[in-house]
């Protein structure tokens, strides 16, 4: 359970800005408000960011994104001398040499705790985890440079951590790589945790993500339940032509290389000669299944396929998701059914969660919203994207916040020159 994720200096947030999923003390509609362990708090189910085009919502996802990776890959898929692939901001120059500052606060079988690093561009300068057990803050590490400095409740291997850590790679990274268990723990928060952020989604994507993974009948119920004439699937074997063998071996040979024999890659298996392919059934006049490839169906339905599988399994887990775009290649009703997923109790069991963003104003309306769900990402002069919630601004739970957006009294929307006045400068 996410409960707060923060970011300094990456991209175009440039100070600090965060993004709360703890519910406020406003009223507003009963949803799926799941308790904070140590606290008489509680965490929101979803969180919805509006903004212009380029105002830095994608920032946003893509800083929590980093943060993910980091954790994840740093101590195995980094090369030991490339220093940190931070994107610092760069429409201020003293930035580029200030620290890059990323942090989240989540809950891991019923502890609330509290990850974060700083880094620049050779290294990770500081990082720490806290734990709350019954609220009460307690050191589990603190790093700064090279130097690891432990609590008294940290158990487990010390000294050979950090021996094992590198400059460019978190302690965190490096014990749950050598299997060090309370942090792997931990760590499983982030490995859970999935991103959707390709818009357009090509047919290869899909039948990758599928050669381990099945298709969820309730995905294709859901593509039923919107109108896409899908009524099932089927996974075929395929040959994969001897150029694109040759370009894999190729391109796994080059990766290795600079990587290191150890990197881990997504195509362990670069000879081989068959691949599978997903296609979906659509009824025929007579009654008979009709198959067609991916090729054939639109965007918004490829994409919905990964999408709703990611969205189901987090249902069923409890799982955070986080998806660039929701209403894009979709329609309002399919981005809103998908919206009420994590809204019901019934179905949102165990306390999954969603953080979008989209430029659909539809969804202020369809959707039973609370006000500190809604949040919205403008730019200032300076380029820097600044988030802020609709609870922050003076409102009503009775308004009509689709009109109040589109008329301004929110913020976060474009600022159009005059077209017309445009054209007739040009005359």
């Amino acid at each position: 359970m996410l409960l707060r994720f923060r970011a300094k200096n990456y991209l175009s947030l440039a100070d600090t800005e965060e993004i709360s999923l703890v519910a406020s003390s406003l009223k507003g509609p009963e949803c799926s408000l799941v308790p904070i362990p140590g606290t008489d708090l509680s965490a929101l189910p979803s969180a919805i960011i509006y903004g212009a085009n380029a105002s830095g919502k994608t920032n946003f996802l893509k800083a929590f994104n980093f943060l993910k990776r980091a954790i994840l890959q740093s101590h195995t898929r980094g090369n030991p001398e490339g220093g940190v692939p931070r994107v610092p901001f760069r429409l201020n120059p003293d930035h580029a040499s200030d620290t890059t500052m990323l942090e989240a606060e989540f809950v891991v079988e019923g502890i609330r705790l509290q990850y974060g690093f700083e880094c620049d561009d050779d290294a990770f300068t500081a990082e720490w985890l806290y734990a709350y057990p019954e609220g009460k803050r307690r050191r589990l590490f603190e790093r700064t440079g090279n130097k690891v400095e432990f609590g008294s409740h940290f158990k487990g291997p010390k000294k050979i951590l950090v021996d094992l850590m590198r400059p460019n790679s978190l302690f965190i990274s490096t014990a749950t790589q050598n299997d060090h268990e309370e942090l792997s723990h931990i760590v499983g928060f982030f490995r859970r945790t999935r991103f959707s952020m390709n818009v357009a989604v090509a047919k290869e994507l899909i039948n990758n993500a599928f050669k381990e993974d099945q298709v969820d009948p309730r995905t294709i119920e859901f593509l039923k339940s919107i109108g896409t004439g899908i009524t099932g699937f089927r996974q075929t074997d395929i040959e994969i032509p001897e150029s694109v063998r040759m370009l894999t071996k190729e391109f796994v040979a080059i990766a290795r290389k600079h990587m290191g024999e150890s990197a881990s890659m997504d195509d362990e298996h670069p000879d081989r000669s068959r691949d599978v392919a997903i296609e979906f059934a659509h009824s025929s006049i007579s009654g008979e299944p009709c198959y067609f490839g991916l090729e054939r169906e639109s965007s918004g339905t490829r994409r919905l396929v990964l999408m709703m599988n990611i969205v189901f399994k987090a249902l069923d887990e409890g799982n955070l998701v986080v998806i660039d775009e929701l209403d894009a290649s979709l329609h309002t009703f399919a981005a809103a059914q998908i919206m009420a997923l994590f809204e019901n109790p019934k179905i949102n069991r165990k306390g999954a969660q969603l953080i979008a963003t989209t430029h659909d104003t539809n969804l202020l309306s369809l959707s039973r919203l609370r006000r500190d769900q809604i949040w919205f990402c403008e730019k200032d002069d300076a380029g820097a994207s600044h988030l802020f919630p609709l609870s922050d601004i003076k409102s009503r739970p009775t308004d009509n916040f689709e009109q109040g957006y589109l008329e301004g009294r929110y913020g976060a929307i474009p600022h159009a020159s005059d077209l017309v006045t445009l054209f007739e400068a040009r005359q």
